[in-house]
């Protein structure tokens, strides 16, 4: 079969897929890891700010060598690295004397990979002959919050029926999708963005006044995102007082499957709607979920407002890719790594604030980061008297 541009963006689905299983998978395991390697909380979680900042190095680093490598090499190396890791995750721990470690070098090669899947899949399917583009990109970004779903019921699934003491089959078994996944962008077509030499630099991007605006948009959009989803499920169980396993599906798995939702609705409406105007009435929602979780006493209207901020923020980080390319159509890969690396750093500064300022008080962090989404109603609204760069 011949394959073309719609299996491209159907790789680039399940690049995103990847880039969830490794971003979620871990945290999963942690109590596995210290109860069955003996491995304190203390240091696991640093598993994470690994991963984060690995991925941070990759968005910057990115923005000099894929254009010289190739959108293709790149990729499927991208999907190797992801399931290197993985496969690392699984064996490491038991064959090596400090099994942390053998965890922290499974880290380094999986968050190698996420972070050119991040940088690299948008572009991509920019670069795709298709008709309408704002649609693509939602739908897109729409399968890393699947991914996340399926992540979290699968290997739920998985771990309750074959027994903690197996868990180490599960990383393998996940990284079956990077390794089908590589094999799969070997053979389908890849346009570029530019032609070597025609895309803008970061150099000449750092100096257009509109490109830092872009930095704050997707600054706040994973701030605003990030600031509830990291903190969902413990401002659920501590703050509202329910269980723990009403507190999961209400915290992050709610929140992913109803910003996953936004990203469907935004692809199909995408030709009937100004992405401005669903930016700014995203920006305003978010506000009032916030304002909803953390003023509202009533549990039920509370985690009401934590799943309307998943369904408010799934358009923010997609739609800051469109608008982007729409002003800087010449902007090159490095334009989308520079906008990964400033949404990364907003995933990483929202949770930080809002747990610095909370104090043992979720409902004070969570009304300090409605900050978020009022700088990003500011950004949307200047951006609407800015002209495109051509």
């Amino acid at each position: 079969m011949r394959l073309n541009f719609k299996h491209t963006i159907w790789a680039s689905y399940i690049g995103y897929i990847t880039q969830a299983i490794v971003n979620n998978l871990a945290p999963l395991l942690f109590l596995i890891f210290r109860d069955f390697l003996g491995i304190p909380l203390s240091k696991i979680t640093l598993l994470i700010t690994f991963n984060f900042l690995i991925q941070l190095t990759v968005d910057w680093l990115s923005s000099k060598f894929i254009d010289k490598i190739g959108y293709r090499k790149c990729i499927v190396f991208a999907h190797i690295f992801s399931a290197i890791g993985l496969i690392l995750m699984a064996l490491l721990p038991s064959i090596m004397k400090n099994a942390f470690f053998g965890l922290i070098i499974a880290v380094v090669f999986y968050a190698i990979g996420g972070g050119i899947i991040e940088v690299l899949i948008s572009p991509i399917v920019e670069a795709c002959p298709t008709d309408n583009k704002a649609s693509a990109m939602s739908l897109l970004h729409s399968f890393y919050c699947w991914g996340c779903v399926g992540v979290i019921a699968i290997s739920t699934l998985f771990i309750h029926f074959t027994g903690k003491e197996n868990w180490m089959w599960l990383p393998i078994l996940w990284s079956i999708v990077p390794i089908a996944n590589a094999v799969l962008f070997t053979k389908v077509p890849i346009n570029r963005l530019t032609e070597n030499g025609e895309g803008m630099t970061a150099s000449e991007l750092f100096k257009d006044k509109i490109f830092w605006l872009f930095v704050l948009l997707m600054i706040t959009a994973g701030a605003s995102e990030q600031a509830m989803s990291q903190w969902a499920s413990a401002f659920a169980e501590d703050g509202l007082k329910v269980s723990k396993a009403v507190g999961d599906l209400a915290g992050p798995c709610m929140f992913s499957i109803l910003m996953g939702t936004a990203r469907v609705i935004s692809s199909k409406l995408s030709k009937r709607i100004n992405i401005k105007t669903v930016m700014l009435l995203s920006g305003i929602l978010c506000v009032l979920s916030y304002l909803l979780a953390a003023l509202v006493k009533n549990s039920v209207l509370a985690l009401i407002g934590c799943g309307l901020c998943g369904f408010s923020v799934g358009v923010m980080w997609p739609g800051s890719f469109s608008l982007a390319s729409e002003h800087f159509p010449k902007g090159s890969t490095a334009l989308f790594a520079l906008l990964a690396l400033a949404g990364d750093l907003g995933c990483m500064s929202g949770p930080t604030l809002v747990g610095e300022i909370s104090k043992g008080n979720l409902r004070f962090g969570l009304l300090f980061a409605i900050i978020f989404p009022i700088l990003l109603i500011i950004s949307v609204l200047i951006l609407g008297k800015a002209k495109r760069n051509d």
